[in-house]
């Protein structure tokens, strides 16, 4: 029989981040990946701000490309907003989850690959867990004081059959890795791409973000809800091909991988966050946000929380979780609902004409600004990009008049002499 203070089940950004945490506090931990290697699930594009690595102490080894530019195209407009600075990352999401099963092994834990949670059972102060190695093809029985439940959408032990489940809003996203001419990667480089409206991707947004060695990350992803005006959408497909063919345009490409997920999404963050010795954490509690589909920091993040209340409850400060779930909304929720109002009414809602107008609305903005909106979820800085989009209106409509008048008093003036 194994035994370990705390098993975390699912090795992405939230697991890999909590068990590298516990395990540099001394726990024995173990961290369970379902894939034999990190190289086939690279699900995320992983598009973050630049504090992202220094938050999280993360190594450059695990960034993609770096970006100082951001470009948002809608049917009819295009926004550029650029710095002198870089902005952000974008990380490779393989090379991360192997850095953080990596820095768990080198702290004294173990990584098992290739096993899969299948149930538990808590008996007094310890859990039974039983893991099925698909690599052998057998059952295994372990013990643990504490398990995390950072298996995303999939919430496979805090929603596991014959539990109650709140209601799920879902998203699907389906990513190409291209690898195109040096050209077209040139013209991508340094630079975030999103793609909004009926002809790019309607009910969601499509993307392009730079890679290393000539490789592009694009990718569409769709919220699963009917339109109230478009009624022909067509597969996530057609609108990644389109993508290509019409924006990036490369000369030639390779398809490298192909990789997509559904997310499920918790409408007003109702999870379930910690039952028991059991704690949730990551997509598990619903941390990718709704509107523009980021995570990995944000699962990060509640790695950071969980792993403070998991080294509380060893040092008898706390008996149970309690308190986690409201710490977790106090940090997420009020953001998380403006991002729900405003993503369900730009996807589902929205006429074309409103999005080619917002982006009119930011154009004369900094990226800076636009940073803290897309990222930081400041949404009253857009009132700053409405007022100067009202203002040019003025001058473009009044200007002309103004300039006849100031041309009729300069000639009345001289008349008069």
């Amino acid at each position: 029989m194994y035994k370990f203070d705390v098993v975390v089940v699912g090795a992405g950004p939230a697991g890999g981040h909590c068990a590298r945490l516990l395990a540099k506090t001394g726990h024995k931990v173990l961290l369970v990946e379902r894939f034999k290697d990190f190289s086939r699930n690279s699900f995320s594009s992983g598009g973050t701000p630049s504090e992202t690595l220094q938050q999280f102490n993360l190594p450059e080894s695990v960034v993609g490309s770096f970006w100082n530019r951001l470009v948002i195209v809608t049917s009819n407009q295009e926004g550029v907003w650029e710095s002198e600075t870089i902005q952000g990352s974008v990380l490779d999401f393989s090379k991360l989850r192997q850095f953080l099963a990596d820095e768990v092994k080198n702290n004294g834990g173990e990584v098992w690959l290739g096993c899969r949670y299948m149930n538990h059972l808590q008996q007094g102060d310890e859990i039974l867990i039983t893991i099925k190695n698909n690599l052998l093809k057998a059952e295994v029985n372990i013990t643990s004081q504490i398990l995390v439940d950072a298996t995303g959408p999939a919430r496979s032990i805090t929603c596991r059959p014959g539990k109650p489940q709140p209601e799920f809003l879902t998203g699907t996203g389906v990513e190409y890795l291209i690898e195109v001419n040096e050209e077209a990667y040139k013209r991508n480089l340094k630079t975030l791409t999103f793609l909004l409206g009926y002809k790019w991707m309607p009910k969601g947004y499509s993307w392009v973000f730079p890679m290393e060695n000539n490789q592009l990350k694009v990718g569409a992803g769709v919220l699963n809800k009917n339109h109230k005006l478009v009624k022909d959408i067509k597969p996530l497909k057609h609108y990644i091909d389109l993508l290509i063919n019409e924006y990036v345009k490369p000369d030639t490409y390779k398809v490298l991988d192909v990789h997509g997920e559904t997310l499920r999404y918790s409408q007003g963050l109702q999870d379930i966050y910690s039952e028991g010795r059991v704690i949730a954490i990551g997509d598990t509690v619903s941390t990718v946000n709704f509107l523009g589909g980021e995570g990995i920091r944000h699962a990060m993040l509640s790695s950071e929380v969980a792993s403070r209340y998991i080294n509380e409850f060893f040092r008898a400060e706390r008996k149970d979780f309690s308190g986690y779930q409201e710490e977790m909304h106090n940090i997420f929720l009020a953001k998380w609902t403006m991002s729900e109002r405003l993503g369900i009414k730009k996807y589902i809602e929205d006429a074309d004409i409103l999005v080619d107008r917002v982006v009119s609305y930011l154009k004369p903005m900094k990226l800076e600004d636009i940073v803290d909106i897309l990222f930081y979820y400041r949404f009253e800085k857009v009132s700053k990009g409405f007022w100067s989009y009202i203002l040019r209106k003025l001058k473009s409509k009044f200007g002309s008049l103004l300039h006849w008048i100031s041309l009729f008093l300069a000639n009345k003036v001289d008349d008069s002499k």
